[in-house]
């Protein structure tokens, strides 16, 4: 999600006061039209979505949220539509596209996401030859429907980059009219698993202009059982770019950091993005959250404040391969903003009671 909006500003108590008044007075006066109160965010609830990972949830115009997410059989994609973020946990599900049997399209079905771009949706997504299962390219869907549970999903193809080396967790946002892929690749010659890259696009399944790298792992917390930077998203706030993304192993160590460009930079200029040299999120052993990344950004009910959704695991210790584990949940929570305009993202939080305990 991507918002070039300020930052709501906090009223003061006599402008509370005077509002109240007004709306009083209104109210008192038949035929005037009341504004629409616009509905209170809901305490969220954790987790939102069991043994869903990678998640992406997309707020449409309609009034939707729509959900989709890596399941853990890596076999298909699924949808999810609800009017509350709650309500995504207990919505039901669709499978709107399955992979192949054989060729492009058979295997590792990962990090789905959903865009509405001029008038049709698009799923970005993850996957490999079903004989040749590591050799993950970015695949593009697209519907024309309204309604992305109607209507034909069509395959749009490979995004072609510079390399047919392994490519992954494409996301798109816009910016001063121009529309940009984001996504984790490894560039051939380099001593790592992933970096984070950018382009224009000319379409929404082609890229055009310089494919430039953004970020490497460099830092030891990136290099935890592997070198990976992956999971790049954008949040647009305070005349500046925020690109999260993910590191290290899909472990306990799996974490995210940040990239930052200010909102008049040249984006395709590797210098204008800034690298938090630590960390933003990671795993607590007070809640009990292990493994937090591979975000999305969000807004709740009420339109104003900004959620954090990832995925993390209740445990930290892991039997065999954590790709194997299927408890990676989605977790969602409000994302807070620092005195100097940049977010503050916390601690990944506890689960939820269970209602009466």
């Amino acid at each position: 999600m991507s918002r070039d909006s300020a930052l709501p500003q906090v009223p003061s108590r006599r402008s509370l006061l005077m509002g109240a008044a007004a709306a009083g007075a209104l109210a008192a006066v038949p035929g005037v039209a009341q504004a629409a109160t616009p509905p209170k965010a809901a305490p969220l609830v954790n987790p939102l979505v069991r043994n869903r990972a990678d998640p992406h949830i997309h707020r449409h115009k309609d009034g939707f949220y729509y959900f989709t997410a890596t399941a853990p059989e890596y076999d298909r994609i699924i949808l999810r539509r609800s009017r509350t973020l709650n309500g995504l946990g207990t919505a039901a599900e669709s499978v709107i596209w399955r992979a192949h049997p054989t060729g492009n399209m058979g295997a590792h079905i990962w990090a789905p996401e959903l865009h509405r771009i001029g008038g049709k949706w698009y799923i970005y997504f993850a996957s490999a030859p079903a004989e040749d299962v590591w050799a993950i390219r970015i695949w593009v869907l697209e519907n024309a429907h309204p309604n992305p549970f109607k209507g034909t999903w069509v395959e749009r193809g490979q995004v072609k980059t510079a390399w047919e080396t392994f490519s992954l967790d494409a996301t798109t946002f816009t910016h001063r009219g121009k529309r940009y892929l984001a996504w984790a690749q490894h560039e051939p010659g380099m001593d790592n698993n992933t970096g984070i890259f950018l382009s224009e696009m000319a379409n929404p399944w082609t890229l055009k202009g310089p494919q430039v790298r953004l970020s490497t792992p460099e830092y030891d917390w990136e290099c935890i059982g592997f070198k990976v930077n992956e999971g790049p998203y954008v949040l647009k706030r305070n005349g500046r770019l925020f690109m999260t993304y993910s590191a290290s192993a899909t472990d306990s160590h799996y974490c995210m950091g940040l990239l930052t460009a200010d909102a008049d930079s040249h984006l395709l200029d590797p210098m204008s993005w800034s690298k938090s040299p630590t960390p933003v999120f990671t795993s607590n052993d007070t809640t009990k959250q292990y493994g937090p990344g591979h975000n999305c950004f969000t807004v709740a009910e009420d339109g104003r404040t900004d959620v954090l959704v990832y995925h993390a695991r209740q445990y930290k210790e892991i039997n065999g391969d954590p790709l194997n584990d299927p408890n990676r949940h989605t977790r969602v929570q409000k994302l807070g903003w620092k005195a100097d305009g940049t977010p503050d993202f916390g601690i990944p939080v506890a689960d939820t009671a269970p209602a009466g305990g």
